[in-house]
């Protein structure tokens, strides 16, 4: 059983990288599809669950709350009878990629600042309503 605790933590780790490269590269995307004229950047969709993603992440900081993935991935090692961290190559590359250690207002800076650039990439690049043209081509309409 401690194995697969260990594995799950590892899991849990991938998935917050996941929604971390999500955040990061979503703007990065916006932005540069912005100046290039990519379509799909400006779906409200996308748009929307960007901002979201951010939004969570910046509400969290402010109230001081630590990250639920965070939490489990410590519950889950506690489990496996992993003190510290210790799990497989990318598991260790991941976690040592996403945390660092500094004081706790610095990362609520962090996130705030971020979020503000999101806010403003909706200024920058506007979100629309309707489809892409390759979306509408697809369907043979």
């Amino acid at each position: 059983m401690t194995a697969l605790y260990r594995l799950t933590a590892d899991l849990v780790v991938v998935v917050h990288f996941a929604f971390v490269a999500i955040v990061v590269f979503g703007l990065l995307l916006t932005l540069v599809g912005g100046v290039r004229r990519w379509e799909w950047v400006r779906s409200i969709c996308f748009r929307a669950i960007h901002l979201a993603a951010i939004g969570v992440v910046v509400a969290e900081s402010l109230c001081g709350v630590t990250c639920p993935l965070t939490i489990w991935e410590q519950h889950l090692r506690e489990l496996a009878g992993q003190a510290s961290y210790h799990g497989d190559f990318i598991a260790t590359w991941v976690h040592d990629l996403m945390f660092f250690d500094a004081e706790p207002w610095v990362f609520t800076l962090c996130y705030c600042s971020f979020g503000g650039i999101v806010g403003l990439s909706w200024l920058l690049v506007p979100p629309t309503l309707r489809r892409p043209h390759f979306i509408s081509r697809a369907g043979g309409r």
